[in-house]
């Protein structure tokens, strides 16, 4: 069955839209690195070498306007006197903003965007180096003699065709310019030029070819770079074709270069080679390898081995691999019934060696299906460079970014689920915490202030953290700004403690800027990166010191499909939570909950713990024992009283439908190996959900904090499991 070429067309457009992500990416990371050392010109070749490639692709695609424009500014680049221009950063920038607008209207099948404005400045650009050119032409035709000029400057070659020449050569073949002249009474010249191209392909591989076939120039001459093993006289005789090519003449431009030569040529000192072919010369001039000849015009053959996977795939068998999981409990909840059943059977311990090779194989299946959903917070980090540069220049600050941990490895979904509230972290760093450069001054410290990004593993969870070394966050400030919205009265406000006082941070419509701006002061966006971590099964948390700045820590599940899980009994339902927040398990009896402000808490060693009672209080019986699971959510422990434990267990979450359960407070359910439903809670949401009770309405339930919250969850699940999970 053959594919369409409507078909073929939409899947390379989606493969393009991909890749030219990276592309962006890259040409931003480029004008970064031109803006801190500009006329580099090894960095405006890296640059034109992106925009060449995002010409191309966008050509291969159809999608004419952005060819021209990046063809526009490909050109631009190529002028002589280009790379010493301030401007050419501050362009690149602005390319690669319209860019990303072009790319995702013609994804968005919208109207593009205007490129005037970007069009006027790079015709600005190139207006200088062009009359300096022409200047100096003038002056070296009056003053000296001409020279002969290197027939390989006849045409101006890309990056990518000489960097085929060299690779050809390097692999022993001779580089020929060939020029053919088109006879005039050729009636067809383009299918001439066709004509050459293929009698030329026959005698050796044709790298590049000039001018393009719908130049004007295209009907009078043609000029082509022959690798070949044949002599340039026979290569010559093989382009004259009667009525098309008048004369073809063959010139030597690179000799064939052996294995010896080649090697001692890989080690010679950059000013040794010719200015613009410098680095890629001498990439093509190593030594051949397995790894460095199997991909096109000497690209690694490493990149051949690269697969693009669609990410609903991957889920897809993730999805499969959670089944298996499921099958295996229901396999070992089988086997050790029939072992209480049948103790004296024989075949007791075939099936205990199969469901230990079964659990052997499943878990080396689980690990490499989260690897393949693994990538590199590099690849979000990357993001911030230019972020933080256009922040800063908003906010009239003077920012260095400093980033670490960028090999960490997290779930794809995760890494892409926070962008949007590590942005908002990283802009409230430059424009709440960083100072202005005079105030730094003032206070002893350097004139730029200092946004870090970092990401490391800890226990199950990966923590990522946003800090500054500004101002700080002063807990005075919060409260009286609490106090003015009416979120809180002073009365109370004077019993919070600073963690509390801090946590205002994160209520809707809370800010502490005393205008607003484009960068913030709304008190749109603490809320929003609080609820997505907690939609995510993370949290967040804040450490700050009043005049040495502030640290946002994220903590993140690995994964979002497969967790360890700890279940527990409350009220005659099965609930789970995720092991890796359980700090330790703990006993206790009633008569040592006490009542401080009517929130109960518990004395455990040396530290007062609140608790979160699940169920409801035993009436009277001061004796009673209680469970109680003491978890950590952010940087606080939490005493989760409950009835009874089940045990430890690898559960694989099923995500709950919102019309069935709209609640927050459950982050999804699993089902165990004999068919029980258990609900996993969101333990943030829970605590978030609890703080946020005043004291008198915790009082008029002397079940405990959370009663209230129980009868509800117990109303829900009730259509939804049928009673008993």
């Amino acid at each position: 069955m053959t594919t369409s070429p409507d078909e073929r067309g939409a899947e390379l457009r989606e493969l393009f839209f991909e890749t030219s992500q990276e592309l962006l990416q890259a040409l931003n990371e480029e004008a970064l690195k031109l803006e801190k050392n500009p006329g580099d010109e090894e960095i405006v070749r890296a640059i034109r070498r992106t925009v060449h490639t995002l010409k191309g692709d966008s050509a291969a695609c159809g999608l004419r306007e952005l060819s021209e424009l990046a063809h526009e500014f490909e050109d631009a680049l190529s002028l002589e006197g280009t790379a010493t221009q301030a401007a050419v950063a501050e362009i690149a920038f602005a390319s690669a903003d319209v860019f990303a607008e072009m790319i995702a209207a013609y994804r968005g099948n919208r109207k593009l965007p205007s490129t005037r404005s970007l069009s006027k400045r790079i015709q600005d650009l190139t207006a200088v180096p062009a009359a300096k050119k022409t200047r100096t032409k003038k002056t070296a035709a009056k003053t000296s003699t001409p020279k002969t000029a290197p027939k390989v400057a006849a045409a101006d070659w890309t990056e990518y065709e000489k960097l085929a020449m060299t690779k050809a050569q390097a692999d022993g073949l001779a580089v020929y310019h060939v020029v053919a002249k088109i006879d005039p009474h050729c009636t067809m010249p383009i299918a001439g030029r066709q004509l050459i191209h293929n009698a030329l392909s026959s005698v050796g591989q044709v790298l590049a070819a000039r001018p393009d076939a719908k130049s004007p120039a295209a009907a009078r001459h043609v000029e082509f770079v022959l690798a070949s093993v044949q002599p340039a006289e026979q290569i010559a005789a093989k382009g004259r074709i009667p009525t098309i090519a008048e004369e073809v003449s063959a010139e030597l431009l690179l000799a064939p270069s052996p294995a010896v030569k080649r090697t001692a040529e890989a080690s010679l000192a950059p000013e040794e080679t010719d200015g613009e072919e410098n680095s890629l010369e001498a990439q093509a001039k190593l030594p051949a390898t397995p790894a460095s000849t199997g991909g096109p015009a000497g690209l690694p053959a490493a990149q051949e081995n690269i697969l693009r996977v669609e990410a609903g795939r991957i889920d897809n068998v993730l999805n499969l691999v959670g089944e298996l999981i499921i099958g295996k409990s229901m396999l070992q909840q089988a086997l050790s019934e029939f072992s209480k059943r049948y103790p004296k059977e024989l075949l007791r311990g075939k099936f205990a060696d199969a469901m230990a090779f079964q659990a052997r194989v499943l878990n080396d299946l689980q690990r490499s299906v989260m690897k393949i959903r693994m990538v590199p917070v590099d690849q979000l980090f990357r993001r911030f460079p230019r972020m933080v540069r256009d922040v800063s220049r908003q906010c009239g600050r003077d920012v260095e970014l400093v980033v670490s941990g960028q090999d960490t490895d997290l779930d794809k979904g995760i890494l892409d689920a926070i962008a949007e509230p590590l942005t908002h972290l990283v802009r409230n760093a430059i424009s709440h915490g960083i100072e202005p450069a005079e105030e730094r001054r003032k206070l002893g410290k350097a004139p730029h202030g200092a946004v870090k990004l970092n990401a490391y593993h800890q226990g199950n969870q990966v923590v990522v953290e946003v800090s500054d070394d500004g101002r700080g966050i002063d807990p005075q400030k919060i409260r009286a700004k609490a106090i003015q919205l009416g979120m809180t009265t002073a009365e109370e406000a004077a019993r919070l403690s600073e963690i509390e006082t801090l946590d205002f941070i994160f209520r809707p419509g809370f800010s502490t800027a005393d205008e607003v701006t484009e960068v913030s002061g709304r008190g749109v966006g603490m809320d929003v990166v609080q609820s997505v971590l907690h939609r995510l099964k993370g949290s967040i948390s804040m450490e700050t010191r009043p005049g040495q700045g502030t640290t946002f820590r994220l903590k993140l599940p690995l994964t979002l499909a497969i967790i360890k899980a700890l279940l527990f009994w409350v009220e005659q339902r099965l609930y789970a939570i995720p092991l890796n927040a359980v700090v330790e398990i703990s006993r206790t009896i009633e008569s040592e909950v006490h009542q401080v402000d009517n929130y109960e808490v518990l004395q455990l060693r040396n530290q007062v713990l609140p608790l979160l009672r699940m169920g409801r209080a035993a009436a009277g019986d001061a004796k009673s024992k209680l469970f109680v699971l003491v978890i950590l959510v952010g940087e606080r422990k939490y005493g989760l009283i409950v009835d009874a434990l089940e045990g430890e267990e690898e559960l694989v979450i099923k995500a709950l439908d919102d019309q069935t359960f709209s609640t927050d407070l459950v982050s999804g359910a699993s089902i165990l190996g004999d068919g029980r439903v258990v609900l996993i809670l969101n333990l943030p949401a829970v605590v978030e959900h609890v703080s946020r009770w005043r004291p008198e309405e915790v009082g008029q339930a002397n079940s405990g904090l959370l009663l209230t919250y129980t009868d509800r969850m117990r109303l829900a699940l009730t259509p939804a499991t049928g009673g008993r999970a």
